[in-house]
């Protein structure tokens, strides 16, 4: 069985950490750095709690003083770079929230999160003082460090995931604009695809205000055009008439449907939980003018209480010429997924050309 990754802070590592502390502050206790993490609620801990452990178990032997605790930080942080220091910046949201230790704070996450990321740390200063921070923000996103632009973005997303929740920022997105405004053709593929998830987090509560902000950015450069499309995805998926007009894809004409012909059937009809079926489909699209088509399956999911829920799955997204007959097959397996538990019952699968259904047929779950 494949580890979680919350076993990557394994009494060995906590270990090795807590020397290297101890080399340049010789009164922390390694030892006892390690039996106070790894306490008796350490094995129910996930991930995050486990990185929150972590930080106030070193913040127990470090200087009281925050900026005398984040000069031992400083001081081993060359050879502690990767996810499993995210405790670093976490140090800096426990312990760095006084006023007077602002600027420390601020320089330390700006430092840090090149080294692991400082993304989830950010969030606490945001709540706390919006004003002041996306101001700070804003200044990052100018930096020359691409870990530190992409903090600039990725730290104010209003749904970043494993990340608290910046209701404020649901609600009204204005603040985070200037960000995104200022990195929209950012050099950095790593900036560009958090500006994007930023922009796809936004459309989940505003689509309008990222479509018109999609139609004045599209198509004045390369690296926007690339943010707008990725940044939309959420709304293509949803198949809205602005959304696909915005990117050309095509739709029906007055009385004539964009496909002339759909099938999609599955091979076998009934299985069980655990086993895989092919599905076939086939589609002709109307003849004449070139046609975009985005061609995906959904599937309504039975769930525990019987009621169901659809899950899109891409087959293809192309312009094909107009009269393209397309067919093709996609083997799908039904095994249980830690993100998806299945239950027996009957399951419609649709197909579905530019977010209209075209065809479906029936699939019966069974117990294994």
């Amino acid at each position: 069985m494949a580890e979680t990754l919350k076993s990557i802070y394994s009494e060995a590592f906590l270990r090795g950490f807590g020397e290297k502390i101890h080399i340049v502050y010789p009164r922390f206790d390694a030892a006892q750095f390690v039996a106070d993490t790894m306490d008796d609620t350490w094995e129910e801990r996930e991930l995050k709690a486990r990185i929150r452990q972590i930080t106030l178990t070193l913040g127990q032997q470090l200087p009281p003083g925050f900026g005398d605790a984040i000069k031992i930080l400083y001081a081993v942080a060359q050879d502690c770079t990767g996810f499993p220091y995210l405790f670093f910046p976490d140090f800096v949201e426990v312990f760095g929230s006084n006023e007077a230790d602002w600027p420390l704070a601020m320089q330390a996450l700006e430092d840090f999160t090149s080294k692991s990321s400082a993304e989830f740390a950010v969030r606490s200063f945001i709540l706390r003082d919006p004003k002041r921070m996306m101001l700070q923000m804003e200044e990052w996103s100018r930096h020359s460090d691409e870990h530190v632009r992409r903090l600039a973005s990725e730290g104010c997303r209003p749904r970043l995931p494993w990340g608290q929740a910046l209701g404020p920022f649901k609600q009204d997105p204005t603040p985070i604009l200037p960000i995104l405004e200022q990195l929209k053709a950012d050099p950095s593929l790593y900036v560009r695809k958090s500006v994007a998830n930023n922009l796809n987090d936004i459309a989940k509560d505003h689509p309008e205000l990222v479509l018109d902000l999609a139609r004045r950015w599209k198509g004045t450069h390369p690296h926007t055009d690339w943010i707008v499309r990725h940044g939309c995805r959420t709304l293509v998926r949803k198949a809205g008439p602005a959304a696909l007009e915005l990117f050309g894809y095509a739709q029906a004409s007055g009385d004539e449907p964009l496909t002339k012909f759909a099938a999609i059937a599955t091979d076998p009809a009934s299985l069980q939980i655990g086993d895989s079926c092919e599905l076939h489909y086939e589609l002709a699209i109307r003849p004449g003018q070139p046609a975009k088509v985005r061609i995906e399956y959904g599937i309504d999911f039975v769930k525990s209480g019987g009621r169901t829920s659809r899950k899109l799955f891409l087959l293809s997204d192309k312009t094909v010429p107009g009269g393209t007959k397309l067919s093709s097959s996609r083997r799908h397996s039904w095994a249980d997924l830690t993100t998806r538990r299945h239950y027996p019952g009957e399951h419609r699968i649709a197909l579905l050309v530019n977010g209209v259904e075209v065809a479906h047929t029936l699939l019966q779950l069974k117990r294994s």
